[in-house]
């Protein structure tokens, strides 16, 4: 089997296993029976779970935040945009942890808090890099600060809310109150 369809086969069963079972409660050799090949093989292209992991995410996130960026619904303004962008990217991000990470791992593993860490930091530079192609932006170069303080306080903000809610109700009620409370003294200060 060729290297880009063995990549291929471990990024599907991987996917698939992590969505259905969690980053936490899948092993390299379930990913490995999955793809039909031996363990020894996934650390041929793979350093570890991890860096499979944060391939599916980033590829995932990526996929998605094309989609948000080339939606092209009106909004009555740029700040109303703005607005919208930001709650989708957010909803993404929690919903990459939710889907193939598993909050119970996240909480109580030491662990996952640098793999967050890292994660939020790449997502924030995907973002970051995104957003600075879309008008606002891109024909207001004096902008970039003020965007890149609203996507790090915006990432803080949701992944913090995200670590400390109960519950799925918890967090839509914290969803709810940062788009009303919170969001719109970020983006005016982003624009």
């Amino acid at each position: 089997m060729e290297a880009a369809k063995i990549k291929e086969s471990v990024f599907i069963a991987s996917r698939d296993l992590f969505k259905k079972y969690g980053y936490h409660k899948t092993s390299v050799n379930e990913i490995a029976k999955k793809a039909r090949i031996a363990k020894a093989t996934i650390y041929k292209y793979f350093e570890s779970k991890e860096q499979i992991l944060d391939t599916i995410l980033m590829d995932y996130l990526d996929v998605n935040l094309n989609e948000i960026l080339n939606n092209k619904a009106k909004f009555a303004n740029e700040e109303e945009h703005l607005k919208a962008l930001v709650m989708r990217t957010c909803r993404l991000s929690y919903t990459v942890c939710n889907e193939f990470i598993g909050w119970d791992f996240v909480k109580q593993n030491t662990n996952s808090q640098e793999f967050l860490k890292n994660l939020s930091d790449q997502l924030e530079t995907l973002l970051l890099h995104a957003y600075l192609k879309l008008d606002h932006f891109k024909n207001n170069p004096s902008r970039r600060n003020g965007l890149a303080f609203l996507l790090k306080a915006s990432k803080s903000i949701v992944f913090s809310f995200a670590f400390t809610s109960v519950s799925e109700a918890d967090v839509r009620k914290n969803f709810v109150s940062f788009q009303k409370d919170m969001l719109p003294f970020l983006v005016k200060a982003a624009l």
